[in-house]
């Protein structure tokens, strides 16, 4: 999604033997610049079957733990792209046992001492151990916290802005929940906002967290505030679930689905909800954000 969106994107990772050779060309055919660090051993894999419109899984393989002397290159790998690029996500390998988690703590601090702005895409511990080490902007699921033991059970909005209280209490600057089929909830600095993306017809739900992410980060890369960002995040989610491919859509329709998206700002946890202002769109969220300081546009 984010190459979808015209964002210049590199991608650290670790490759395994003949299928990771497959996947360097293919990802380079998509347009990323791959920093790979090689190893042997065996990596994640799977084969879906998806003929019938449905995703069913045939085969499954997790990959191997990485080994010191790999990880210390991924490490090194994702902190000088990082550097470069000025925007780094952190988003978590397929199975529990690949790296550790304390990795994520190491890696928040190091890329945020670096004037790099960190966003975050985890849950469990790996999430636990990244605001550890400081956050600017964290992306989790009302599920994801509730499995963390952060959030009761029920869809309360009250609940989600303590929990988003507690998040940043552990390092997270700003945050963004998610809640599947209703609005999302953002803590942008001192104003919490709930964002509600334009309703359409689910082909695959399959992507759209991940496809927020991507908007949300082009947003930010292009300069964008929060405030705008989750709006082209909110858009990019949307196009997603029409579409039966994980992050897919175009950037001209992503950009009329903006003025789609309804943002509406909620009171403090525990103030009068009388208190909060009306929906607004894209075009009254001017009126709600604080100018944002000019930045040179970067790559994430």
């Amino acid at each position: 999604m984010l190459r979808r969106l015209g964002v210049d994107v590199t991608l650290c990772c670790a490759l395994t033997g003949e299928l990771g050779r497959v996947m360097r060309g293919l990802l380079e055919d998509e347009g990323f610049h791959v920093v790979e660090v090689e190893r042997e051993g065996r990596g994640a894999a799977y084969v879906h079957d998806r003929r019938d419109g449905e995703r069913t899984a045939v085969a499954e393989t997790p990959g191997q733990p990485l080994g010191r002397h790999e990880l210390d290159e991924l490490y090194g790998a994702m902190l000088r792209e990082g550097i470069d690029a000025g925007l780094a996500i952190l988003s978590g390998p397929d199975g529990d046992g690949v790296l550790p988690a304390d990795t994520y703590r190491r890696l928040a601090a190091d890329l945020r001492t670096n004037d790099v702005r960190v966003v975050v895409d985890l849950a469990g511990d790996r999430m636990l151990a990244a605001l550890e080490g400081g956050v600017d902007l964290l992306k989790v699921s009302d599920e994801e916290l509730r499995a963390d033991g952060l959030l009761s059970e029920g869809d309360d909005t009250g609940a989600i802005l303590h929990a988003i209280e507690e998040l940043r209490r552990r390092g997270a600057q700003d945050v963004i929940v998610t809640r599947a089929g209703s609005p999302f909830v953002v803590r942008d600095g001192a104003a919490s906002l709930e964002v509600t993306p334009p309703q359409l017809q689910i082909a695959d739900h399959r992507g759209a967290g991940d496809s927020l992410t991507a908007g949300v980060c082009a947003g930010l890369a292009s300069g964008q505030s929060l405030r705008d960002a989750v709006v082209t995040g909110a858009a990019a989610g949307a196009m997603n679930v029409t579409r039966h491919g994980l992050g897919t859509g175009d950037m001209e329709t992503i950009d009329r689905l903006r003025g789609s998206v309804e943002v509406r700002e909620l009171p403090a946890p525990g103030a009068d909800p009388d208190e909060s202002h009306g929906r607004v769109s894209p075009d009254g969220l001017a009126a709600l954000a604080e100018p944002a300081a000019e930045r040179p546009e970067e790559d994430a």
